[in-house]
């Protein structure tokens, strides 16, 4: 990383869909480069250090998932964008549990477009430099900052960043509700009806991983109209 430059990685199956989205971020004073042709783009990402990966879903939902989970096995930290036209939950869903940060729905307002796409990049540079790093610890999951581990009695748990931080700020307050307002701001600088849903499908996510029983939690609990709580006891 070089400075406070935010540098982008453009990943689309069509040029023209990768020369859009590299339109939409210069104005936005981010230094936006790419290739279309996801096995292309895999290759070439490794040339260069980036901020961000921005991941247009154009092709099968099934396809992009793959890309983001290979992408995964070589930036457990990096942010990554999905962007894409399809409003199915399930596709949400899919996108998530892939390793994907945020899910983002065309058309999109290129304002908050950008606002999500810089607070990801804060969150990531901010893990990034971290230099004393804290161990969180609740009953039987661990949370290490330094070494961005989770671990469930002593096996690690693969979480994306966005999941990870969720995570970290339920575990900074065992016991004590945070509203959905004030996760959904931290998580993605603003609360808006996208963000809200985001939200769920995130602690859905979380559950599938955490949990033995998703449909019966005892880490991550819902406060009836007002967020959610990390169980201590």
């Amino acid at each position: 990383m070089r400075g406070n430059q935010k540098r982008v990685f453009v990943i689309a199956e069509a040029a023209s869909a990768c020369s859009q989205l590299q339109q939409v971020l210069l104005p936005w004073g981010f230094d936006a480069r790419g290739i279309s042709g996801y096995e292309n783009a895999l290759a070439s990402l490794y040339e260069d250090d980036y901020d961000a990966i921005l991941l247009d879903y154009s092709a099968s939902i099934l396809k992009v998932s793959m890309v983001c989970k290979e992408l995964r096995k070589f930036h457990s930290r990096l942010p990554i964008l999905v962007v894409g036209v399809s409003n199915s939950l399930n596709d949400k869903i899919a996108a998530l549990d892939a390793g994907a940060d945020d899910y983002i729905v065309r058309p999109f307002s290129e304002p908050v477009f950008a606002a999500q796409l810089r607070s990801a990049i804060r969150s990531f540079r901010a893990l990034a430099t971290t230099d004393a790093g804290e161990r969180l610890v609740v009953r039987e999951i661990v949370l290490d900052t330094a070494r961005h581990r989770v671990e469930k009695s002593g096996a690690k748990l693969s979480l994306s960043p966005t999941e990870f931080r969720a995570l970290k700020e339920l575990m900074q307050q065992p016991g004590i509700p945070i509203s959905h307002s004030a996760l959904i701001v931290s998580l993605w600088g603003q609360e808006t009806k996208s963000n809200r849903q985001h939200l769920r499908v995130l602690i859905r996510s979380l559950r599938k991983k955490l949990e033995t029983n998703p449909s019966d939690p005892r880490y991550l609990i819902t406060h009836a109209y007002v967020g959610y709580y990390f169980r201590d006891c």
